[in-house]
């Protein structure tokens, strides 16, 4: 049949959509507030708005705005006094009277002064139901959202660019250019002039570039990739270019395992398709670039670093030569899930038009959505509103199937202002796609749609004031750019962190992964998704400011680390600086708008006040780190470590006590390691904190993946043990921005275990060195992909080949390492001639009383003697109030003696007796997020990693940390003193943290047992919240005590004065202090039972904002008036 018999073809009956007809949007969707499902065809405010606007904007331009208005009027009157129920057939009628109101009044828009639409249609039902089933909607030739075009197929298309003349339902649709051999045809990109127009088509080969004529003369092929190469999704720069994306990068989806799906970059080429630049080297797609007003390119990026990989697309713009790549919308945001088809409004350059939609979903369609990036970049902060939903408030939810199942769904979308946009819409599920005029007042007026037929991509023919020419800025022969930061401490990412605390920027470089090798439990477990190659590092002088030279072409990543070598923030993110360029920031994570503050140091009238201090002193290179940039692999940069100092004792020998510490030799010297079988599923299942055996056998039970060309994963026998012992963002997190230092090495296990002293082990500055960086590195196990395994075909040499025609960097990454000779580090120092270590001997001290300094006789007490001597003094329990309903129970300590740790050096201090002369009052539970928001209302304790699913019910990966009854935490010391004084100043009660003798002493309640309620190894599943079989491979497998992250206070037995949770569910601040930090007591959630004794402790520094580190409060002394005041609790 041919596809346009007679070239003419009439539009349905029907010209005039009614939102709200579509009953399928949901009540309460995600994203819009106060959704109800009415009957729009009678929505005559939202005419009456949209013809009113149009007289005021056009004036003369509009002259039938009275007759309208009239009409308009009249039908108001009709619809006020009608009947209820109206007869059928005079609804109908009325209807029909109302919608041919509106598509006359709308389609008398001044805007469509245009002769000529160009589209796409395409027929909706070609594909085999096979191909359909692979993604959904395959058949009007949509990617799945985690696809480029080369996932599509290249055949079985039945489609055509077409052009509807005039504008109008009734007009005439006549073949503008048909792809021979059902190739696919689409992705218009007209030129300024109006006059030829860019499109990509596929054929058996692979996807090409081309250009025709707006009257049809002129086809041509204008990109010559080479035939493994596709090229797709252009755009005509201002000076005559052409920006494209392409899969020449040879990357592959990293979230698929590589299979079978190739990443799109943004290149750029000549008119005539010769001199191809590669202008982005990230992870994962570049989609979508058009030209903004003021001549830059905007376009959307998928990455996911360390993030969720469902949640982060960020729209990008850039300079035509690469250069000034920077996040225009959408950075560490849950919401929306994905902007797709962004287009700039014209006459407003904050502005844009886009379609929000899914990850697992509903492929690239979504909801309509108007931006304002000067009111915000982040969730919703920015969005003007939604079509449909005027006046209506957008709420960011986080669903990952965010659209799906609600409608109207819109793809592609074409402004004419920033009030009026033409649209390919399905308004519901038994409609098509059809080609609409929409506007900001929920109208929408339907210009064509034909039965099986999908008419998308809807662009005007006319010219456009061409946007202004932006010289190309960088240096071909160059390969290197340097990078300017005005001030590390400026930002969201860097805010409360005290200045001084950064002393060296630490640089990295992502080398992404092949087809056929690509995934979360390639180059580590559970993360990273990619090879990360150590670069070195650049000083931070003391105003905040660096200058330093990088690698050009290279995504890099960049980590403020403090004193000791350890990342205080994580960028989980990248940018790329192109040959030449001068790259410049205000700080970390600074808005888009901030401007540069003043330098904050140098004497007055120094020249330190005007110029910056990494300015005065120019660019440097990156100092190296123990050697030449390379990636970072554990066996050659960790292994030494564990070879000089771990192995004499771990090497897989039981000891005489029965037990048999874990294997730290090398991969070589254990030859019967196997490592775990791959699965399909092994990108979701791998998380680093469950134990190698529990993951082995959720991937048995998935299957071995039979595409693949291995079937076992092998990293180290080390590795496998030490990466659980690692806090770190893993393969997925939180796309919330980190608190500053919330991944600080010091709350991996690994190091706080070290720092306490394990064993007498103490580490050289080198070996930290090693150690930290592992962890900042998110715990890479392998430096290049070839020791993964070996890369597939003959990817990598194509890799490098078209990297060198397309300007990349021409390094071999897998050959960098094998020209470094091995890592070799100093013999340990001599082991202590005491067999038993001085760290031992203070454990052993600090738990048995026999060993204890200056003994106190007689002062453990019975449980009831204890409460004996609580109630002797009065109530035992009294309220404060703390406004608003919320109200915080204080608990009497009464006076006594105890044996306690406090003070000393780090980790530990020896016992000593402590006696309390008066008694003082403690709060009965820790302080919960309600009451701390009593005094702050705007904190949020957050999330934590959910350590037992991928998928909470929440969908987050995370667990929440801020329920009103979780106790509070990421809060530093500093606001931990700050609520004391206002509790103080609002109860006249003398408030404070406690000290570590006050806090020991209420805790062990007259015990001199590691706990109240035993020994160590106590079963304490009834009394406290700590690490168990709950979080695998971190906690004991023995015990359940029902929670996995923190719980409501007071969920578990008190001690005998009635304080709950003085062990486990958060650490608590007190006043003491070391010279690490302020003195954290009684462990968390996340720590085991021999870390959360009664005298167990830890420090940090004042500003940490830790996820497992709340308080409690103490009153002391007591004023008795203000206690007389507060009512006693019965108990």
């Amino acid at each position: 049949m041919s596809l346009l018999r007679s070239g003419l073809f009439r539009s349905l009956a029907w010209g005039v959509v009614s939102f709200g007809l579509l009953a399928a949007s949901r009540a309460g969707e995600p994203g819009r507030s106060g959704d109800t499902v009415g009957d729009a065809r009678f929505d005559l405010p939202g005419l009456r708005l949209a013809i009113e606007d149009l007289a005021a904007t056009f004036g003369d331009r509009y002259p039938r705005r009275d007759e309208f208005l009239a009409e308009l009027a009249a039908l108001e009157a009709i619809l006020a006094t009608r009947p209820r129920p109206l007869d059928p057939a005079r609804e109908s009628a009325l209807a029909a009277r109302v919608d041919h109101l509106r598509r006359t009044a709308l389609l008398a828009n001044p805007l469509l002064d245009f002769d000529r639409l160009l589209f796409v249609r395409r027929r909706a039902e070609t594909l085999s139901d096979y191909r359909r089933g692979q993604a959904m909607l395959h058949e009007i030739g949509m990617p799945c959202n985690h696809w480029s075009n080369s996932s599509l197929p290249r055949d079985g298309y039945e489609n055509q660019l077409a052009v509807l003349s005039p504008v109008r339902p009734d007009g005439r649709v006549t073949l503008l250019h048909q792809p021979s051999a059902g190739g696919y045809v689409g992705e218009m990109d007209l030129h300024s002039d109006g006059a030829r127009v860019l499109f990509a088509q596929s054929d058996a080969t692979n996807w090409k570039i081309f250009e025709i004529g707006v009257d049809g003369s002129g086809l041509r092929q204008v990109s010559r990739m080479p035939d493994d190469v596709d090229a797709y999704d252009p755009c005509y720069l201002p000076d005559g270019r052409i920006i494209f994306g392409s899969t020449a990068s040879f990357q592959a989806v990293p979230c698929w395992s590589g299979i079978p799906h190739r990443v799109a970059n943004l290149y750029r080429m000549d008119a005539d398709g010769k001199n191809v630049r590669q202008l982005c080297f990230d992870q994962d797609h570049d989609l979508y670039p058009t030209v903004r007003g003021d001549g830059q390119v905007m376009y959307s990026r998928w990455d996911y670093t360390g993030i969720r990989h469902e949640y982060l697309r960020l729209q990008m713009t850039m300079n035509p030569d690469g250069t000034g790549q920077r996040a225009l919308y959408g950075t560490n945001s849950w919401w929306p899930n994905a902007i797709y088809f962004a287009r700039p409004i014209p006459g407003n350059p904050d502005r844009m038009v886009a379609i929000i939609g899914d990850y697992h979903g509903v492929p690239r369609m979504g909801w309509l959505a108007i931006f304002d990036t000067s009111r915000g970049w982040q969730d919703a902060d920015g969005v003007v509103q939604l079509i449909p939903g005027r006046d209506r408030k957008v709420v960011p939810v986080i669903k990952e199937k965010l659209v799906t199942g609600t409608w109207p769904l819109f793809l592609h979308p074409w402004p004419l202002s920033e009030k009026h946009f033409l649209v390919a819409c399905r308004p519901a599920p038994e409609r098509g796609w059809g080609l609409y005029l929409a506007d900001v007042f929920d109208n929408l007026v339907l210009l064509r749609e034909e039965p099986g037929w999908a008419l998308l991509e809807p662009v005007p023919v006319r010219s456009i004031p061409r946007p202004p020419v932006i010289p190309d800025r960088i240096d071909p022969s160059a390969g290197d750019a340097t990078v300017y930061v005005h001030d590390v401490y400026t930002g969201k990412a860097m805010e409360g962190v005290p200045r001084g605390t950064v002393k060296a920027l630490r640089l990295f470089a992502y080398d992404f992964g092949y087809p056929g090798l690509a995934g979360s439990t390639r180059v580590g477990i559970g993360g990273p998704w990619e090879v990360n190659r150590i670069l070195g590092t650049t000083p931070v002088e003391a105003d905040g400011s660096a200058f330093f030279r990088v690698p050009a072409n290279t995504p890099l990543s960049l980590q403020p680390v403090d004193a000791e070598g350890r990342a205080v923030q994580l960028m989980r993110s990248w940018y790329t600086a192109m040959p030449g360029e001068k790259v410049s920031c205000i700080g970390c994570h600074e808005s888009n708008r901030e401007l540069p503050r003043g330098p904050s140091a140098g004497p007055p009238g120094s020249q330190a006040g005007i110029v910056s201090r990494a300015l005065q002193r120019g660019p440097v290179d990156l100092t190296p780190w123990f050697g030449p940039p390379r990636g970072f692999d554990f066996e050659r940069e960790v292994q030494p470590v564990l070879d000089r100092y771990c192995v004499e004792c771990h090497q897989g020998a039981p000891r005489p006590d029965g037990l048999q510490p874990p294997d730290l030799r090398a991969r070589a010297r254990q030859p019967d390691y196997r490592g775990f079988p791959v699965a399909l599923g092994d990108s979701t299942l791998a998380r680093p904190e469950e134990d190698v055996r529990r993951l082995e056998a959720c991937i048995d039970r998935q299957g071995v993946h039979r595409d693949l060309p291995y079937g076992r994963l092998r990293f180290s026998p080390a590795y496998d043990v030490l990466f659980r012992l690692v806090r770190r963002p893993s393969v997925e997190d939180d796309v919330d921005l980190p608190r500053p230092g919330e991944f600080l090495a010091d709350t991996s296990r690994l190091v706080q275990m070290l720092k306490r002293g394990h064993h007498g082990v103490v580490l050289d500055a080198e070996s930290w060195s090693r150690i930290y960086t592992w962890i900042d590195l998110n715990a890479p196990c392998h430096g290049t992909w070839g020791e993964v395994y070996a890369i597939p075909g003959n990817v990598h040499q194509r890799r490098l080949e078209l990297r060198a025609q397309y300007g990349g960097p021409t390094t071999d990454y897998e050959l960098e390492p094998r020209r470094l000779p091995p890592v070799v580090l100093a013999a340990p120092p001599p082991p202590p001639k005491n067999p038993k270590t001085a760290s031992a001997a203070n454990r052993k001290r600090a738990a048995n009383p026999a060993a204890r300094a200056n003994p106190l006789p007689d002062w453990t007490l019975t449980a009831d003697e204890a409460r004996r001597r609580q109630a002797a003094d009065g109530p035992a329990e009294r309220l404060v109030d703390l406004g608003g309903g919320v109200s915080l129970k204080l608990v009497r300590v009464p006076a006594g003696s105890a044996v306690v740790t406090d003070g000393g050096t780090f980790p530990f201090a020896p016992r000593a007796p402590v006696t309390f002369n008066r008694g003082f009052w403690m709060s009965a539970c820790e302080i919960t997020n309600r009451q701390y928001q009593a005094f702050d209302p705007n904190h949020d304790s957050g999330y934590a990693r959910d350590f037992r699913r991928r998928l909470p019910v929440t969908e987050r990966q995370s667990r929440p940390l801020n329920e009103p009854d979780q106790p509070v935490v990421r809060v530093s010391w500093h606001q931990a003193v700050a609520f004391c004084a206002w509790l103080g100043a609002r109860t006249g009660l003398q408030v404070a943290l406690p000290s570590e003798a006050q806090w020991e002493y209420a805790c062990r309640a007259g015990t001199d047992t590691p706990f109240p309620f035993g020994a160590l190894n106590a079963e304490f599943s009834r009394h406290a919240n700590l690490a168990d079989q709950n979080l695998p491979g971190l906690g004991t497998s023995l015990i359940n005590d029902g929670a996995i992250v923190t719980v409501a206070v007071g969920r578990y037995l008190p001690n005998a004065w009635g304080l709950f949770d003085m062990h486990g569910n958060v650490a608590e601040w007190t006043s003491g202090e070391t010279s690490a930090g302020k003195v954290v007591r009684g462990g968390s959630f996340y720590d085991l039972p021999a870390d959360a004794s009664a005298t167990a402790r830890y420090a940090y520094p004042a500003w940490r904002q830790l996820h497992d580190v709340g308080f409690r409060v103490i009153c002391e002394p007591v004023n008795a008036a203000a206690v007389a005041a507060t009512p006693p609790v019965a108990r």
